[in-house]
């Protein structure tokens, strides 16, 4: 579970609640005809610039915000070189069977153990990787669409609320419902954006790159074990995915 996203994405909602609650009732922050603009005219513009498919999808792929299952870097450079001295001594085929920590890392080592060429490993594991990568990116995508959507929605829902101020001057009842709507929709509109789909997109776009370089880092392993590298050899060549403030540290 990233805390990050949880916490971050909670404090930021829970802090506007607060300071709706400090404000008055919270009941009248609640509006059906401005949620449904702005919700439901968000899902649906969206939907509409996306296929069906890939908007269902984004919607489980969100859940990656919320997730790290992807292995500390250290140990999975620590693991491949392990691997990588089992490979020298006994040769690929002492590989198979090991239990590993990453079922992309299983598929590779199973790719070795049947003797494929170091361009076909290459080329099914990095097609993997983009697919991926794509899915990610797409979630991604789709939130930034939504982030964009919700006030331009809220504006919309601003403007029929002005409008039907304007039109019902001469009631002062009708007044006060349909000022409701024009500000509570540019309110929901930037709470949405802001402390919702916006941070998500940008973190779909932080797995994205995590899970290229974590994927990268294995296709680069295999390749060089397929290669009868030195293990050692290939540890330097992989810290060279950690941050250089790391490198030294990992080393000693």
């Amino acid at each position: 579970m990233d805390l990050a996203t949880l916490v971050g994405l909670l404090g930021a909602l829970a802090l506007i609640v607060i300071s709706m609650l400090m404000s008055g009732d919270l009941v009248m922050f609640v509006n059906g005809p401005s949620l449904v603009i702005v919700v439901g005219g968000t899902i649906f513009a969206v939907m509409a610039k996306f296929g069906l498919g890939q908007f269902l999808s984004a919607m489980k792929v969100a859940g990656k915000s919320f997730k790290n299952k992807l292995p500390d870097v250290n140990e999975l450079i620590d693991e491949v070189v392990g691997l990588a001295d089992e490979a020298r001594k006994g040769g690929l085929l002492s590989l198979e069977g090991k239990e590993v920590s990453s079922d992309f890392l299983q598929r590779g080592i199973q790719l070795l153990v049947d003797g494929h060429d170091p361009d076909v490993v290459k080329s099914l594991l990095s097609k993997d990787k983009n697919q991926a990568v794509e899915r990610h990116t797409t979630g991604s995508q789709i939130f930034a669409a939504m982030t964009d959507m919700a006030p331009a929605m809220g504006m919309i829902g601003t403007l029929i609320g002005l409008v039907a101020m304007l039109a019902n001057m001469d009631d002062p009842k009708a007044i006060g419902p349909a000022m409701a709507v024009a500000l509570l929709t540019t309110l929901y509109g930037a709470v949405i954006a802001n402390a919702m789909t916006g941070p998500i997109s940008d973190k779909l776009k932080l797995r994205a790159a995590e899970e290229a370089m974590v994927k990268s880092l294995i296709i680069d392993a295999l390749l060089a074990i397929q290669g009868g590298q030195n293990p050692r050899v290939i540890d330097s060549m992989l810290r060279n995915y950690l941050p250089e403030g790391k490198r030294a540290a990992a080393e000693e």
